[in-house]
């Protein structure tokens, strides 16, 4: 565990993330991806600035390959914002600190 970030595997996906109450960002990610690696420290920054408001989570694709394959994860990064168990969001590939921002701010926001 980093921070703030959760670390979740296949087996507690469903308690960690669909049977949460409140919204979950799930970072599906792979220990070789740079792009992956560089966009961490902006998701650190999201889990302290949100924590209370949304949880963060971090699945590791190749040591859960379940759950990435039920959710269709083709790239890495892949981030899926969830709300009441059921997707939401999605944002593909390294994004900038302030469009990581914005996209979660507006999930937290919206209904």
């Amino acid at each position: 565990m980093a921070g703030d970030i959760i670390d979740v595997k296949d087996a507690e996906f469903g308690e960690q993330v669909l049977r949460e109450e409140g919204p979950v960002l799930v970072d599906f990610t792979a220990s070789w991806c740079a792009p992956c690696r560089a966009i961490t420290p902006a998701l650190e920054a999201l889990a302290t600035a949100n924590k209370g408001r949304m949880k963060v989570t971090r699945l590791d694709i190749d040591e859960n390959q379940d759950t990435a394959q039920a959710y269709g994860i083709r790239a890495v990064p892949t981030l899926l914002l969830f709300k009441q168990g059921r997707v939401v969001g999605q944002i593909v590939g390294a994004q900038p600190r302030q469009r990581l921002e914005s996209a979660v701010e507006q999930f937290l926001q919206a209904p």
